[in-house]
């Protein structure tokens, strides 16, 4: 069973929560500076791109499709293959919200994490 793409959003954790965001799940591998954790519901470090990763792109030694491809390597892991099916399960029946600290969604992982959920297959 295939997720419903309405069911999975994106955002910045800097914007208002909004009833409407259903679960919200925080996908960085630093906690967002000025946040209270109840802010968020989850916190899933693991779907966050790799430290390594993060600096490379923010300091400019990669660019936005280099970035693309090594985020999607590193979502090949057992373990954030899992995260990505649980989090496709939950969606078949609530809303989730995919958060970062990022202000752009059109250059940040969280964009290509909700595609991946959207495109995991679920029991």
């Amino acid at each position: 069973m295939r997720v419903q793409a309405a069911n999975v959003r994106t955002k910045s954790v800097y914007e208002p929560a909004d009833p409407t965001d259903g679960r919200r799940v925080l996908t960085t591998q630093y906690w967002a500076r000025g946040i209270p954790r109840t802010a968020v519901d989850e916190y899933v470090r693991k779907l966050g791109p790799s430290r390594e990763l993060l600096h490379a792109f923010k300091r400019a030694e990669i660019d936005w499709a280099a970035y693309k491809i090594f985020y999607l390597e590193e979502m090949q892991n057992e373990e954030a293959k899992s995260e990505i099916r649980r989090l496709a399960q939950v969606a078949q029946d609530e809303t989730i919200t995919l958060m970062c600290v990022c202000k752009d969604e059109s250059i940040c992982h969280r964009t290509l994490l909700r595609d991946l959920i959207l495109a995991a297959k679920t029991p």
